[in-house]
């Protein structure tokens, strides 16, 4: 069940002072993408400042009900009965997560996870910032044909061994943030940190799901395919708490308030994308309308409704890596 290894370091001598002191690369498996998942397996390897492995760690946990799409991550229930539950990994996964930067390809996903998880527990995790390796190789401008896991890892040259194996895909992942934070090193490229908000409290509303014939697991389609947006509908999205600046200007930051749509295909998940723009302090919008400051596409001549409405109302249009960018850098609202 719980794995650990320590590894000598070693590492290059120049290095920006701001960056973080430790990093905590994180996997989790789960029964499905909804909020009412739970997390089935765990791993976490343990980085020094400059990206070195300092150990790592692995756990099974008891999700207490169907293990969801066992067709991806292998774990059924038998292997899963004897597992701990999460409350019972909870001190030790605080520990390894302990004042470090909490690491994840799609890091907004692993964090709403694990928080939801310490909430259920009535524990809070012990992890302020969170880096997302999508961000970064963003951020790189690593030429990658998409933002997959996969793709890092090729890119990097590291094998992948067991996809969808949490202990496998935090080794790969730690594999192939060490070359991206010297890269960042090297160039003096601020790192694309975000605030961890923990929960504080939590309440399931859900009814247990159980067996293949319950309609499916949360994001994952029942009869075997992948459907990560499926649980898009039901989320409802925190009102945004600034005053719409206006549009957002070309060549000047994004300031909070704004009204952001997006339209067509994402390299991020969208929900993690838009998610990261409510984090920023900017308003979702499902809609595009004349109030509207930006749309996001990475298809500017595509025939859909938001893209015809942008180009009638002269919207200003970004890319999702322009996109990225900016929100490295947002500008505060303005005091009322």
């Amino acid at each position: 069940m719980l794995e650990d290894h320590v590894t000598a370091v070693s590492s290059p001598t120049a290095w920006p002072a701001a960056y973080p002191q430790g990093y905590a690369v994180v996997d989790v498996e789960t029964t499905g993408l909804a909020r009412d998942d739970r997390i089935i397996s765990a791993a976490v390897y343990r980085l020094d400042a400059r990206g070195e492995v300092e150990d790592h760690w692995y756990t099974l946990v008891n999700p207490e009900r169907d293990p969801g799409p066992v067709w991806i991550h292998g774990l059924t229930s038998e292997a899963l009965e004897g597992a701990p539950l999460f409350q019972d990994i909870a001190e030790e996964f605080s520990a390894r997560l302990d004042g470090r930067v909490l690491v994840a390809h799609n890091a907004v996903f692993d964090w709403q996870m694990i928080a939801r998880e310490y909430a259920r527990a009535e524990r809070e995790a012990p992890v302020r910032q969170r880096l997302c390796t999508i961000a970064l190789s963003k951020e790189l401008g690593l030429p990658l044909p998409n933002h997959k896991l996969e793709s890092l890892a090729a890119h990097f040259g590291v094998v992948q061994q067991r996809a969808h194996h949490a202990l496998d895909d935090a080794r790969v992942l730690a594999e192939a943030f060490r070359p991206s934070l010297r890269a960042a090193a090297a160039g003096s490229v601020r790192l694309p940190l975000q605030e961890c908000r923990p929960l504080t409290e939590w309440r399931d509303t859900a009814t247990p799901r159980i067996g293949p014939q319950a309609g499916g697991y949360g994001g994952y389609g029942g009869t075997g395919s992948y459907r990560p947006t499926s649980w898009r509908p039901s989320r409802k999205r925190p009102a945004c708490p600034y005053p719409n600046p206006g549009r957002y200007e070309e060549g000047k930051r994004l300031k909070q308030g704004m009204r952001v749509a997006f339209s067509g295909d994402t390299s991020t998940e969208r929900d993690l994308l838009e998610d990261r723009a409510i984090e920023a302090g900017l308003h979702v919008s499902t809609s595009l309308s004349r109030l509207t400051s930006l749309l996001v596409t990475n298809d500017p001549d595509a025939g859909t409704s938001k893209v015809v409405k942008a180009r009638q109302y002269g919207t200003p249009v970004v890319d999702e890596a322009a996109f990225g960018q900016l929100l490295r850098d947002v500008e505060p609202a303005s005091e009322q």
